[in-house]
């Protein structure tokens, strides 16, 4: 036996045997023991985050829109984008927002708002067939309750934990909010441009009126600079946001 050959049964042995103590049924089951442990301390934190920032409902439920966490996060960036616009705010009432606006809203963002009770799942097993095809994983499918409450409450992180807190919270907000407040909330705080929120400032950035004055083709363009407002609005004009604006407009 060659010193070569000799050295490659050494080395099989050595590796043969530390196979089997990392592979061995004991350290399995600790491994197991120990997964299982962090896991449960993980849910035990993220239970005791979510109880504390639990909101009071009834604050969102009634009463004038309160400003929301993409809109205190715009006013702390501000500080340190000096080329960023001063903050565009005006909530006002729903009944003073057109019905073609609230219209080409749900077309363009959940035309099922008014069927699921915050969480779409035909949207949601569209999205996952999507990724499976594509082999990679995007998040979609969000109705508008749950927009609403990341605007509100989360932030535009996009990792799993932000996602169940979304949903848990959708929840929530769906058993304690009518639709039409939903509608009020998301349509107040939404932005429609760089420091602009809410349909109101938008209307009056966009064309110098109030939202009670929009028209069916404005509010079509509103709703469609949703999916990314800073870079398609109806002053960029781009390709992707015409585009949008023929897609909505086939329904009116």
């Amino acid at each position: 036996m060659t010193f070569i050959n000799a050295y490659k049964i050494m080395l099989f042995k050595k590796i043969k045997t530390k196979s089997k103590n990392i592979f061995s049924m004991p350290r399995i089951i600790s491994t197991f023991r120990w997964s299982w442990k962090i896991l449960l301390l993980i849910f035990v934190m993220d239970t005791g985050y979510l109880i504390g920032i639990w909101p009071g409902w009834k604050i969102y439920a009634e009463g004038p829109v309160q400003q929301s966490s993409f809109i205190r996060n715009y006013i702390s960036e501000r500080y340190r984008h000096r080329n960023w616009p001063r903050l565009h705010w005006q909530p006002i009432s729903i009944n003073k927002i057109p019905k073609h606006m609230i219209r080409a809203l749900i077309v363009a963002e959940d035309a099922r708002f008014y069927s699921h009770s915050g969480i779409d799942t035909d949207a949601l097993k569209e999205v996952m067939e999507y990724n499976l095809s594509k082999n990679r994983f995007i998040y979609g499918g969000s109705t508008i309750s749950q927009q609403t409450i990341k605007n509100i409450f989360l932030s535009p992180s996009r990792n799993p934990l932000r996602k169940w807190h979304e949903l848990v919270l959708t929840i929530g907000m769906e058993r304690n909010l009518s639709k039409k407040r939903i509608l009020s909330l998301y349509l107040n705080i939404v932005e429609f441009g760089r420091g602009i929120y809410g349909v109101n400032a938008a209307a009056l950035h966009y064309w110098g009126i109030p939202a009670s004055r929009l028209s069916i083709q404005q509010a079509i363009e509103l709703a469609a600079t949703l999916p990314a407002p800073v870079q398609h609005n109806p002053n960029t004009r781009t390709t992707f946001f015409l585009k949008r604006v023929k897609k909505i407009g086939r329904f009116f």
